[in-house]
């Protein structure tokens, strides 16, 4: 019930909300060509080597297809949400941290990358030619940030749902961090510069999206109890438990 609640209050929102002219997907054409390239070159190497250990995951375990499937829609549902922030932007969570959790940050990058790819070729949310910068904020800062969180917390003896819900909840706020830093540079400040720009860019995400991480932090601790449950019910392997308890 917790899940549906929660699954509910997003897709109501993100079906009664406005179409905006800003969302934390950066939108196609919304920065230089120069720039645009460059987050295209700092993401390549990730999803390179993303795509390598996919193919080697489903070469030695195919049954985690299924698995490896629900986390890019997960990712693809919430992500698709654009919910209203101040000054005509909009805000979403991005479900990443769930992916990186279970399958590591680099085929989190991946995963992220086709969403984002059909997201701006159906739902015209973000762009091609802000594909890598918006998969550089997501997909890569994010995922590793998330993972990193989730690695540190089993470490120093937290719950492994609080480190889950750490890592879901930061990981959505790297990405809106690096997204902010993204418009900076590309719309630096007359004034102040990229410190006063991003200050502002922060701003106009914050009064969303900090209550979003806290919200896709829950979420992403719900869908990882009824994983559990499959598990004991031997439809899944908990293969990702295993290997926390072995580190």
């Amino acid at each position: 019930m917790k899940a549906i609640g929660l699954v509910g209050y997003f897709l109501v929102i993100g079906v009664i909300a406005p179409a905006v002219a800003h969302a934390m997907h950066i939108m196609e054409g919304f920065l230089p060509q120069e720039q645009a390239i460059i987050w295209l070159a700092a993401v390549t190497p990730c999803l390179a080597v993303g795509v390598r250990r996919i193919r080697g995951l489903l070469a030695v375990h195919p049954e985690r297809k299924m698995i490896l499937g629900l986390a890019a829609a997960f990712i693809f549902v919430l992500s698709a949400l654009k919910i209203p922030s101040v000054t005509g932007s909009s805000s979403h969570p991005t479900g990443v941290g769930l992916s990186a959790v279970l399958f590591g940050p680099a085929v989190s990058s991946v995963l992220s990358g086709i969403v984002l790819l059909f997201q701006a070729l159906l739902l015209a949310h973000g762009g091609l030619t802000t594909w890598g910068a918006n998969t550089f904020a997501m997909g890569v800062a994010g995922a590793f940030v998330a993972w990193g969180i989730f690695k540190i917390a089993c470490r120093v003896g937290l719950s492994e749902k609080l480190a889950i819900f750490l890592a879901a909840m930061l990981g959505d706020w790297a990405t809106y961090l690096v997204t902010a830093g993204q418009l900076a540079l590309a719309f630096p400040d007359a004034v102040g510069g990229f410190w006063a720009a991003y200050a502002k860019f922060l701003s106009i995400f914050a009064f969303t999206q900090l209550p979003l991480a806290v919200s896709e932090g829950i979420l992403s601790v719900v869908v990882y109890n009824t994983l559990t449950r499959y598990n004991a019910l031997g439809l899944i392997d908990l293969w990702w438990n295993e290997r926390r308890n072995n580190a």
